[in-house]
């Protein structure tokens, strides 16, 4: 079943259907919302910054274009994914955060809550930062505002996030899929028709790159589909007695099943957390541009140099590399964070489920690490490549500078694997709902 036909069984059952509305028309809300911009930027400026900047045009592209047109939603939902991934991570660390996550709803709606008081001081700090790029004499996006204009500013960009946060947990509880996936998935999509017609436009040269790029985009993306859902599988057999319903009898024989590992199952976060890193140099360049000296001139050379084509070949690389690096090892930690093979190996070993040939409990968690490691190579080395090879080798083969790419590797990413998901869940819905007839 594809996406399209789980939509049109779902519009067939009311209870799916007012749900579908909900999400739709909340999403709806989100666009309005980053159409609004706030007073006082030049919109000139403001496109010449984005189109010059690789690193701010992917920041962007997170916010659904809001913030190179600095709508009140423009710094979107990356604040709350920050403050997510670390929360996350903090379970890691914190003993009483893994012991709260173990403790079912109920630690997880303190986690959430602890997530939400996270998000407003890094949506503060980020739009600070903005503000100081945007008020940078160079930058000239705005000039000399009062203290209460910056302020203001601040705060309607914080208040902005908070709503964005708030219209996704929204979807998410009572709509369907994930509220914050789905809000950066209209996002890209919806700048999609404004720049495939602006560049378009520019000549017929264009229109043959266009053509260029959509079948690059079609590979890239059959391939995400494929690892996306790829899996390995681990035997499993349970030792636990069968009773045969035609027999009566009880059998020792146990029951074979299959663990499935997938093989991406960090999914898009390392790439997000991977970005966010990438982009602090920036944002602290942003700060202390104006300081004058040796601070404000590393500064200024952080925010002309620190992006993946914006200085030399050799800084570049270094950038690329650095980039490629980071996703490998975030891949590899967020992996640790969500599937951990001593948890897996108690499990088994309490419902009397073993691995043939593996013994319980520590050779048990042993060998789904050494699986899990290898498998987990491959995942991160796809994401990097296409988060990092992809849009150099788009631009060699096509001739395009990666500043003007109207999807790049991370938005492909991101709009399959939401679009997977989605459909995923409305899939399930309908089959629980099919049950439910049953019983009835």
């Amino acid at each position: 079943m594809n996406l399209l036909q789980a939509l049109a069984q779902a519009l067939r059952i009311p209870e799916l259907r007012k749900k579908l509305l909900f999400t739709v028309l909340l999403l709806l809300a989100f666009r309005i919302l980053a159409s609004i911009s706030i007073p006082g930027a030049s919109p000139t400026a403001l496109q010449k910054l984005f189109g010059s900047n690789t690193l701010l045009g992917l920041l962007n592209l997170f916010s659904g274009n809001g913030l190179a047109k600095f709508t009140i939603v423009g710094l979107g939902l990356n604040p709350y994914i920050n403050a997510t991934i670390i929360m996350q991570l903090m379970t890691v660390v914190s003993v009483r955060l893994k012991e709260l996550s173990k403790e079912g709803e109920i630690g997880r709606k303190r986690i959430t809550r602890y997530t939400r008081w996270l998000t407003v001081p890094l949506a503060a700090l980020q739009a600070f930062g903005f503000m100081a790029l945007f008020t940078n004499p160079d930058v000239a996006i705005l000039v000399n505002p009062s203290v209460t204009e910056t302020l203001t500013i601040i705060i309607t960009l914080t208040a902005g996030t908070i709503i964005a946060m708030w219209l996704g947990e929204l979807i998410t509880e009572y709509g369907v899929g994930n509220g914050v996936s789905l809000i950066i998935f209209t996002g890209i999509i919806a700048q999609l028709p404004g720049a495939l017609f602006s560049y378009g436009s520019e000549g017929t040269q264009n229109i043959f790159h266009i053509l260029e790029m959509a079948v690059i985009a079609l590979i890239a993306a059959a391939g995400i589909i494929e690892v996306q859902q790829a899996q390995r599988k681990v035997p499993m057999q349970s030792a636990q007695r069968v009773l045969n319903p035609r027999t009566g009898m009880a059998s020792a024989g146990g029951r074979r099943n299959f663990l499935p590992l997938r093989v991406n199952t960090a999914g898009v976060i390392p790439i997000i957390f991977a970005i966010s890193i990438m982009a602090f140099p920036t944002i602290f360049a942003n700060l202390f541009g104006s300081a004058g000296g040796p601070i404000g001139t590393i500064a200024t050379w952080f925010r002309n140099n620190w992006q993946p084509n914006g200085g030399t070949v050799l800084l570049d690389f270094l950038y690329n590399a650095f980039e490629f690096v980071l996703i490998l090892g975030f891949t590899y930690f967020y992996t640790a964070v969500v599937f951990d093979p001593n948890d897996v190996a108690d499990n088994l070993k309490k419902s009397s489920t073993f691995i043939p040939g593996i013994r319980p409990g520590r050779q048990t968690a042993e060998y789904l690490g050494r699986v899990m490691s290898r498998i987990t190579l491959a995942g991160a080395l796809f994401l990097a490549g296409v988060t990092v090879l992809l849009p150099l080798a788009t631009s060699f083969l096509t001739g395009v500078s990666t500043t003007q790419f109207l999807l790049g590797g991370t938005a492909i990413l991101i709009v399959v694997g939401v679009a997977l998901d989605t459909m995923k869940q409305i899939e399930t819905q309908l089959l629980m709902r099919q049950y439910r007839g049953f019983i009835r």
